[in-house]
């Protein structure tokens, strides 16, 4: 196998490894209700500035499914819509406060889940890998704006 393809194949069996260990560690937390799309949303959300419209460009989704989702995070108690303060047809949403504490659980899971991988590395490899995933990172890292 290239380099390439092992570069590909290995990245995508590491990320859907560390969703599938972020989400069992929320739920384990009492955020049963959640699924892994919920948390790409919440990092979305919570930059704040956002609409059905934004979370939906985000989320790579049509703005059918994202108003779905944000339908069903109302719903659920972990975000909250308000209006626009410039576009009376649009409303921002707002992570509630249950959905703050989501986030959180997110975060204590997220670093619970690579510790496995920071101890197998080393502090100074696992850093380094960091580093260069951020420079291929087209955004950057996704992080709340807390």
């Amino acid at each position: 196998m290239d380099d390439a393809l092992s570069f590909s194949t290995l990245v995508l069996a590491l990320s859907g490894q560390l969703v599938q260990e972020i989400h069992t560690r929320v739920a384990e937390q009492g955020f049963a209700d959640l699924r892994p799309v919920h948390g790409f949303a919440f990092a979305r959300i919570s930059r704040g500035e956002v609409t059905t419209a934004d979370l939906a460009e985000h989320l790579g989704v049509t703005k059918q499914a994202a108003a779905q989702l944000v339908e069903e995070l109302v719903r659920k108690g972990y975000v909250l819509r308000r209006p626009h303060p410039r576009d009376a047809r649009a409303r921002l949403l707002e992570l509630t406060a249950r959905g703050r504490q989501a986030t959180h659980a997110a975060d204590r899971a997220a670093r619970a889940a690579v510790t496995p991988w920071q101890e197998a590395l080393g502090a100074e490899r696992f850093g380094a890998l960091t580093a260069d995933l951020a420079r291929l990172s087209p955004h950057g890292p996704i992080r709340p704006a807390w």
